[in-house]
């Protein structure tokens, strides 16, 4: 497969997912527990009741 130069395609929406994504395996490897609570995990994915009737959360960084 050859390389193609000068054509950076970049999908935002995959790129925040992968930065969540990244987001819970580090909060599930410093957890003291066996599992990450459900509250945990709406904290790390930064979810609250409004944005969940709202919308999907900000990208991170925004």
């Amino acid at each position: 497969m050859a390389l193609v130069r000068g054509t950076a395609v970049q999908d935002h929406v995959a790129l925040a997912e992968i930065e969540l994504c990244g987001e819970l395996i580090i909060a599930a490897s410093a957890a003291h527990g066996e599992r990450l609570s459900a509250d945990r995990i709406d904290e790390v994915l930064r979810v609250s009741d409004a944005q969940q009737d709202d919308g999907p959360p900000p990208a991170p960084g925004t």
